[in-house]
């Protein structure tokens, strides 16, 4: 069962403790030596920012899908990241210029992290915080020129500080189809990780199958497990039409147009009890388009703002700015939280 790695940064000790959180996951995800060393030193940098510029924050660090799915089982890389409830920065742009500081230091952070990185995305909002995002892994940018025009990442917090979390987030791709789905196993800790990983490793082998064709096979798979609420989104880029089932309260958002849609699940359990049938949704997929999949950790009435990933946001960071926002100090998060999104491609992508 892969490991979240999350660390709550509030003095200069943890700077260390998420280096080696790099470091273990950069081992987990096979890199070799000198990107672990980049990894690292990325790591760093975002926690002593975190420090410097908010006071505090946390540090997520997992082994993930690159956001752009090669065919078969992706190579995955190590992602990184930073979330506070700062002040926020008021110059984004020149943030991340190397030389740029307001605390009176070398001001090469940041810029060092885009250097670095295979991925690396910011986004900021006065009074609200900051959230960085960095992918570090020979997977991180493969695939781009074959991208069929979207892009998908989350971001998965372990309640508590736990080191499993429940929750479990995979991205695939079999031909001109994209499937993500976001299973969260029943209770917590590494029985439910077991079962929301189980979901994980059959969705490679069924990446090809639509949403409603894939649920049976996660069910079965699923069984002997405590079993999982699961959200399936298939994106078939030749027709431009998203496809989504689900069973059990993982939720799904869609936004269309100026408004966003629920998508709905069935009720039940993925592994111990599913409907007979599985009703599966359609819609249209546009420039426009945004998917959001959530587990329980986010309030249930939760409505992404009209802003969320505008301007073309990474999805991880959309992910994130999410978590963060939901579990602000006065709604403090009371399970594991996973978010994915599924966000097309920027305009200079195909």
């Amino acid at each position: 069962m892969p490991r979240v790695r999350y660390v709550p940064v509030q003095d200069p000790t943890r700077v260390r403790d998420v280096r080696v959180a790099a470091e273990e996951a950069s081992a987990a995800a096979g890199l070799d030596e000198r990107r672990t060393a980049a990894a690292a030193l990325v790591a760093t940098e975002l926690a002593t920012n975190l420090l410097k510029h908010a006071q505090a924050g946390e540090v997520l660090v997992e082994v993930v899908d690159p956001p752009v799915p090669g065919e078969g089982r992706p190579g995955q890389v190590v992602q990184i990241t930073a979330l506070d409830h700062g002040p926020g920065i008021s110059d984004v742009d020149g943030a991340l210029r190397d030389g740029f500081s307001t605390t009176g230091s070398l001001g090469a952070g940041l810029g060092t992290c885009r250097r670095l990185a295979d991925d690396f995305a910011l986004h900021s909002a006065l009074g609200r915080g900051t959230v960085a995002v960095a992918r570090v892994g020979a997977a991180a940018g493969e695939g781009a020129a074959e991208a069929p025009g979207a892009r998908a990442g989350g971001v998965n917090v372990p309640f508590a500080g736990a080191d499993f979390s429940g929750d479990a987030w995979a991205w695939a791709r079999s031909g001109d189809r994209l499937t993500l789905m976001l299973a969260d196993g029943l209770g917590h800790g590494s029985e439910a990780a077991r079962a929301s990983t189980t979901a994980v490793e059959e969705l490679r082998h069924r990446a090809g199958l639509p949403p409603a064709e894939c649920l049976p096979k996660l069910h079965t798979a699923l069984a002997g497990t405590r079993g999982a609420a699961v959200a399936v989104a298939q994106l078939d880029t030749w027709t431009g039409r998203l496809r989504f089932a689900g069973i059990g309260n993982v939720t799904a958002r869609l936004r269309e147009g100026g408004r966003w849609r629920t998508l709905l699940s069935r009720p039940g359990i993925v592994g111990v009890h599913r409907p007979l049938t599985v009703r599966e949704e359609e819609a249209a997929w546009t420039a426009e388009s945004l998917l959001i999949l959530h587990t329980d950790g986010l309030p249930g009435r939760w409505t992404p703002p009209p802003d969320t990933g505008l301007p073309p946001a990474d999805p991880a960071v959309t992910a994130a700015v999410a978590v963060r926002d939901a579990g602000s100090p006065a709604r403090p998060v009371r399970d594991d939280t996973a978010v994915a999104v599924l966000a097309p491609a920027p305009p200079d992508r195909p």
